[in-house]
């Protein structure tokens, strides 16, 4: 029987090297990852992966709402032709808008939509909305720039002779006043035919969006002829009538017609005063518009 092959001391020695050498090869770096930790990052670079992040966050969800939004928002040609400096914002949400959107369209408007140009440097109005409103609309020539210098030069003298009596005054009387536009124009007369009149100034405070910073701009361009006032013939009215007043709701209304009954009639105003619902504050709000007969 031959005796198994042998090798020589030589051989044995290399055999031995190469197992080593692979090991070395294969296993080391595994160990070396274990035991070493990387290094942290930098501020610098923590900084950067971070923006970076949340720069694709960012482009990701406003892509992401434009779409959805386009999809919702969806716009209607208007019935007729219109001057987009007198729509109001009930009439703009009619063909698409938004009621947010629709209230800038209306700051806008106070500067005034003389031209397309115009109209697009609002940015509610997209380029959808533009192109399917274009042909419909009409706008008002552009005041001469010499006469607004006029103004400027005799500002003084115009605020006296320029004072708008505002229980009489119609939209485009209002559009005089500096710093009134369509829209503040049209809640100025909407409150005013609500009360039956103003009866002081603070009073516009009631109207929609205005503030004391818009009151105390346009005072000085405004008075009040309380002769202009619609009285409330306390007397003759009925509950339904009266709580149509903004002052008046239902309850107060009521209270009053029938404390009417049960006295036959008020002799005075102060007569008012005998309805428990009627206090102090309230009866100095309605006092002026009340009259006996």
């Amino acid at each position: 029987m031959e005796n198994p092959i042998e090798f020589s001391k030589r051989n044995r020695r290399a055999i031995m090297l190469f197992v080593v050498l692979i090991f070395i090869l294969v296993f080391i770096p595994r160990i070396y990852s274990f035991f070493i930790v990387n290094e942290p990052l930098t501020l610098e670079q923590e900084e950067f992966q971070t923006k970076e992040f949340y720069k694709n966050k960012k482009v990701t969800t406003k892509k992401t709402y434009f779409k959805k939004f386009k999809k919702r928002q969806k716009f209607k040609t208007p019935v007729k032709a219109f001057n987009p400096n007198t729509y109001s914002q009930k009439e703009w949400m009619k063909i698409g808008l938004t009621e947010k959107q629709a209230f800038w369209v209306l700051k806008y408007a106070e500067k005034g939509f003389y031209s397309h140009e115009d109209l697009k440097k609002c940015f509610v109005i997209s380029e959808e909305l533009f192109s399917i409103i274009k042909d419909s609309l009409l706008y008002p020539i552009k005041p001469q720039k010499s006469y607004a210098i006029d103004i400027n030069l005799n500002k003084k003298e115009n605020i006296k002779k320029s004072k708008i009596e505002i229980n009489s005054a119609l939209e485009e009387d209002l559009l005089k006043i500096k710093g009134i536009g369509s829209f503040f124009a049209k809640n100025i007369i909407k409150r005013r035919e609500a009360l039956g009149g103003f009866v002081h100034k603070s009073q516009l405070l009631e109207v929609w969006k205005m503030d004391e910073q818009k009151l105390k701009d346009i005072e000085e361009f405004i008075q009040i002829d309380v002769q202009n006032v619609k009285k409330i013939p306390i007397n003759s009215i009925t509950v339904e009538e009266l709580k149509k007043h903004p002052y008046f709701s239902w309850n107060i209304a009521n209270s009053i017609v029938k404390l009417r009954q049960q006295i036959g009639g008020y002799q005075n105003v102060e007569d008012l005063k005998r309805s428990i619902l009627v206090d102090d504050i309230l009866f100095e709000k309605i006092k002026p518009y009340i009259e006996i007969k």
